[in-house]
């Protein structure tokens, strides 16, 4: 009688890996398979046999796309780990040590974005003329996890906590009328039935938002806009007031702030990345020029 052999366990590759990241990040075989450069069914079959190597399944199949299972997380960390040596070992022999290249990804709002950002970025390019940059405005929150952006800039109060990064400092709030306005104070605003200019519906948990629906419950906004930096335009053409960033209004002559800052809606820009790619020295060079180079206005 022969005994029967038994079959050596699954050994998980470099590519499987990938695989199973891609699928995390993605959450379709389509989109998983744009990511890889290959196509959906090409994805499928590798997750076949990935799964039927391991004895278990990795992904939940819904309606909506594959739902990573406890294994699959843990899988994609140590995916992502790969992935951030390979890409710091490619840097390496591409460069000279003095040299800094590569694509960085940038997700922010339109506001930070014209305010803040693009107007550091040429001194940035210049002093390392190797790196580009992918720039995502957005106003959905920060997810990083997908890597789908290597830095966030971004107004909160309370930063994911899968994320690390720093403060810029508080983002102060005020009450702006165009520039010609007689207005004196927010009551004489409201008092007057002046129009309102708000993100109610794009941003309805907004701290502007919230501010003026818990003391001025009866204001409803003349204009709903999509972004802040939407609001300080439809202003300055003279449609109402809206209450606005001091880092934005301090650039424009055709805005007049009216009354003191609101404190309540006093929020932080925070500076943030994803943990593996921190030490990625393309992300860990801007993430430096953007602590030292990027000021909010003080008191």
């Amino acid at each position: 009688m022969t005994a029967k052999t038994q079959s050596p366990p699954y050994r998980i590759g470099s590519a499987d890996l990938e695989t199973v990241l891609a699928l995390v990040r993605a959450g379709t075989l389509a989109q998983a398979g744009e990511r890889l450069g290959v196509d959906g069914s090409t994805v499928f079959r590798n997750l076949q046999r990935i799964e039927r190597g391991l004895g278990q399944a990795l992904f939940e199949r819904t309606r909506s796309g594959y739902l990573p299972g406890e294994l699959a997380l843990n899988l994609s960390r140590h995916a992502e780990r790969q992935e951030s040596e390979l890409e710091a070992a490619r840097s390496l022999v591409q460069t000279r040590p003095d040299q800094v290249s590569g694509q960085v990804r940038i997700t922010t709002t339109d506001t930070i974005l014209h305010a803040l950002v693009a107007p550091s970025l040429k001194a940035l390019r210049a002093r390392h003329p190797l790196l580009d940059f992918d720039l995502d405005v957005s106003n959905t929150p920060v997810n990083l996890g997908r890597r789908d952006a290597d830095i966030a800039i971004r107004a909160t109060r309370e930063p994911p906590e899968h994320l690390v990064g720093r403060p810029l400092g508080p983002i102060r709030v005020a009450l702006f009328a165009p520039r010609r306005s007689r207005l004196r104070s927010i009551e004489d605003a409201v008092g007057r039935g002046v129009a309102w200019v708000a993100p109610d519906d794009a941003l309805p948990d907004h701290p502007s938002v919230l501010w003026r629906r818990r003391h001025f419950p009866k204001i409803a906004p003349a204009y709903r806009v999509s972004s802040i930096l939407s609001a300080a335009e439809c202003v300055a053409l003279g449609l109402g007031v809206a209450v606005l960033p001091l880092f934005l209004a301090a650039l424009r002559a055709d805005l007049r702030q009216v009354g003191p800052e609101i404190e309540e809606c006093v929020t932080q820009l925070w500076l943030l990345t994803h943990p593996e790619s921190r030490h990625l020295r393309r992300v860990a060079t801007v993430l430096q020029y953007f602590a030292q180079e990027i000021h909010l206005p003080s008191k």
